[in-house]
């Protein structure tokens, strides 16, 4: 079968998840180089790349003056003009193979997220929303982490409650204030999330207002911790879509 699967690369170079030729990993030469991948030392609160000379203080000065809801968080990469392409294509433009390679990345990133985890549950978009892009975008990088991981995957954990407008272009205040009492936990499924450890999955993490929701929902749930692992982590605001 190797054999049969080189011959068949040489005649028909696999093609990488940006359109040039692939290499392991599923992106082009060009397109991984490109990528910033956030590396030790990052701040423990909330996954921002932090000074060597403050990497002992473990907590960027933002966690330290105002911790949040979810207790730890980690980002695979910077979300600048390189990345933003891929993360806009699995959310906007029906790229849902792109999945996979963000699996593979928080697989990395979040690693001890993962292993101190009980569950994985992805950040929930409103069924009128979902009518629309046919799938959630979190959903679908949650799903084969958790296979990876070895945890339970609890797609159904959370619900966004309202049609929220998009976070893109919003200042911190306005964010909170668009996903105030957005989510919740169903009674339904509370014992599903009660005790555990969960791991909450999205793709970009911008002032955290939205991941900060759906922490609360879940520790009011009874969920013993939430952390926060996604793909991409803004290092300044900007206003464009996300």
């Amino acid at each position: 079968m190797g054999l049969g699967r080189g011959l068949l690369d040489l005649l028909l170079p696999p093609t990488s998840l940006d359109g040039a030729a692939a290499i392991s990993g599923g992106l082009s030469a060009g397109a991984f180089s490109k990528i910033t991948f956030l590396d030790d030392p990052v701040c423990d609160g909330c996954g921002l790349a932090v000074a060597y000379a403050d990497a002992a203080l473990e907590r960027c000065p933002a966690c330290q003056a105002k911790p949040r809801a979810f207790q730890r968080a980690r980002a695979a990469c910077v979300y600048d003009e390189h990345s933003r392409d891929l993360v806009l294509k699995l959310k906007h433009a029906d790229r849902a193979d792109l999945a996979g390679l963000f699996a593979r990345w928080l697989s990395r990133s979040g690693a001890d997220l993962l292993a101190e985890a009980d569950a994985v549950v992805p950040v929930p978009v409103h069924r009128a929303r979902l009518l629309s892009r046919r799938y959630n975008q979190a959903a679908e990088i949650a799903r084969p982490l958790a296979r990876m991981a070895g945890l339970t995957y609890l797609p159904d954990a959370l619900v966004r409650q309202r049609d929220t407008a998009s976070q893109g272009g919003k200042s911190a205040s306005a964010r909170q204030r668009n996903v105030a009492a957005a989510f919740a936990v169903p009674a339904s499924r509370r014992s599903r999330v009660a005790g555990r450890r969960i791991v909450l999955i999205d793709d970009v993490l911008t002032t955290g207002a939205t991941a900060e929701g759906c922490a609360r929902a879940l520790l009011k749930a009874g969920a013993s911790r939430v952390t926060l692992s996604v793909v991409a982590r803004v290092t300044e605001m900007r206003a464009r879509p996300i």
